[in-house]
C-alpha cells in the first residue's frame, strides 16, 4: 500500500463564481458550537498555556489546553466563564479522580480529550466509560488512533470525535524508535467516513504533519473536520515555547508530548527537542493569516466553504 504525505499530493484548482477570496468562509461548526477556523493549535506545553487558551476562547478558536504538569481540576474552576471551555486528560487513576471532582463541584465541561500516545487500547475504553458515567454533557475527543477500526471502536466506545495521527508530528520520534507511524494525508483520508451502524459519520481531527498552511487544506480534502498543528504555533513570538537565540537569530525550543523534556524522565522518550526559527508573528497575526490562505483554498476549490475542500481533486507530485 502506498502511502502520502500532505508534502506528496497538490490540490487541483476548480471553477470559481466567488467575487473576492475575503468572502470565503473558513469557520467550522462542532456539536452546535461554531469556530473561526478548524485549526486547533497542539495540546503541548510549548504551544499553549492557559493565557492563550483563553484568548483562543474569546476570539472565537477552538483550542485544547494540555494536561501536563496541571491541576486539571482548577484549570476547570477559574475557566468556567470562558466561552469555550475545553481540556485534556489522560487515563490514570488520578485522571480518573479529577473526572470524579470535576463532576462533584458540577463545573461545566464542552469538551474532554483522552490525550495518549496509542490511544487504540483499553484503557482508553475504560475512560471513555469513566468520562461518560460522571461528565455524559461533556463531548469526549479520544486519540491518537491511526487506522478506521480504531476511529469506529473509539466512536463506538462513546468518543464523540476522534484525534487521528501516529509519529507525523515534526518533533515525535515514534516512527523511528517503534517503526510505527502513518503518513497524515493517507492517515486521514483512512479514516475519515467512518460510518458507525446507525450511519453516523465520526468527526475526526488530523494531528500531525503540518509544515505549512496549505496542508490545513489538504487535510480537510482528506476528510477531517478539524486539524491539530505545533510547529505553526510554537513559532510564535508570543507562544509559550521558551526563546533561544541562535546566530542573533530568533528561535523557539519545541518539544513533543513524550520528550524528556516535558516527561522529566528518560523512560519510554519518543519525542525531541527543536529549536525553531520564529515566525514573527503573534498568535493572531498568525491566525489572521491562516484564515486569508484557507479563504484563497476555498476560492481555489471553487466553492464559498470548507465543503468546498472536501470535494476537491487532487494529484500525486
Amino acid at each position: 500500500m502506498k502511502s502520502l504525505k500532505y508534502s506528496d499530493i497538490a490540490l487541483i484548482p476548480n471553477y470559481s463564481e466567488v467575487h473576492s477570496r475575503s468572502d470565503c468562509d473558513p469557520s467550522i461548526s462542532l456539536y452546535g458550537k461554531k469556530f473561526l477556523l478548524p485549526i486547533i493549535p497542539a495540546n503541548m506545553k510549548s504551544v499553549i498555556d492557559m493565557h492563550t487558551a483563553k484568548w483562543l476562547s474569546s476570539h472565537g478558536f477552538f483550542y485544547i489546553m494540555h494536561r501536563f504538569d496541571r491541576d486539571i481540576v482548577e484549570d476547570i474552576a477559574s475557566s468556567q466563564d470562558w466561552d469555550n471551555i475545553s481540556f485534556s486528560i489522560g487515563v490514570k487513576a488520578s485522571d480518573k479522580m479529577a473526572v470524579q471532582q470535576v463532576s462533584k463541584r458540577g463545573y461545566l465541561v464542552d469538551y474532554l480529550t483522552i490525550d495518549i500516545a496509542h490511544g487504540h487500547c483499553k484503557r482508553m475504553k475504560v475512560m471513555i466509560h469513566w468520562i461518560k458515567k460522571y461528565l455524559p454533557n461533556t463531548k469526549i475527543i479520544a486519540g491518537n488512533v491511526a487506522t478506521p477500526q480504531a476511529v469506529r471502536d473509539l466512536a463506538n466506545w462513546g468518543a464523540d470525535i476522534v484525534k487521528v495521527g501516529i509519529g507525523q508530528g515534526s518533533p515525535c520520534t515514534t516512527k523511528d524508535k517503534t517503526g510505527f507511524t502513518m503518513p497524515m494525508f493517507t492517515c486521514t483520508k483512512l479514516c475519515s467516513n467512518v460510518a458507525l451502524d446507525d450511519g453516523k459519520v465520526v468527526p475526526i481531527i488530523a494531528d500531525g504533519g503540518v509544515k505549512c498552511n496549505g496542508d490545513i487544506a489538504k487535510a480537510i480534502c482528506a476528510g477531517a473536520s478539524m486539524v491539530m498543528a505545533g510547529g505553526l504555533f510554537a513559532a510564535c513570538t508570543n507562544s509559550p515555547a521558551s526563546s533561544i537565540e541562535i546566530d542573533g537569530i530568533k528561535h523557539k525550543a519545541y518539544f513533543g508530548s513524550a520528550s524528556a523534556e516535558n516527561k522529566g524522565h528518560t523512560n519510554h522518550v519518543e519525542g525531541k527537542l527543536n529549536k525553531i526559527s520564529t515566525n514573527g508573528m503573534t498568535y493572531g497575526e498568525k491566525l489572521a493569516e491562516i484564515t486569508q490562505d484557507l479563504q484563497s483554498s476555498i476560492s481555489y476549490a471553487g466553492g464559498k466553504n470548507l465543503s468546498s475542500l472536501e470535494r476537491a481533486e487532487y494529484c500525486e507530485v
